[in-house]
């Protein structure tokens, strides 16, 4: 196995010796769902509950009909 240049970061007793490389790598490779919220945006919502209620009532609204525009 090719041993990597120790790097002075880490501490000596890290201990990555059963770690196994690329463990992770395909659920990577599939993309993630995390969002960033605004620290603002974060402040109003205390929970990912609460985002996800309020975007699903947002989600509502769009299926709400509109009242067709009538031309004069």
């Amino acid at each position: 196995m090719k041993r990597l240049p120790k790097d002075p970061d880490l501490l000596e007793e890290y201990d990555f010796s059963k770690g196994v490389q690329g463990k992770y790598a395909n659920r990577f490779r599939e993309g993630t769902n995390v969002v960033l919220l605004d620290p603002d945006i974060a402040a109003a919502f205390p929970s990912d509950e609460a985002v996800n209620t309020a975007l699903r009532l947002v989600m509502q609204l769009q299926k709400v009909p509109r009242p067709s525009k009538r031309r004069i």
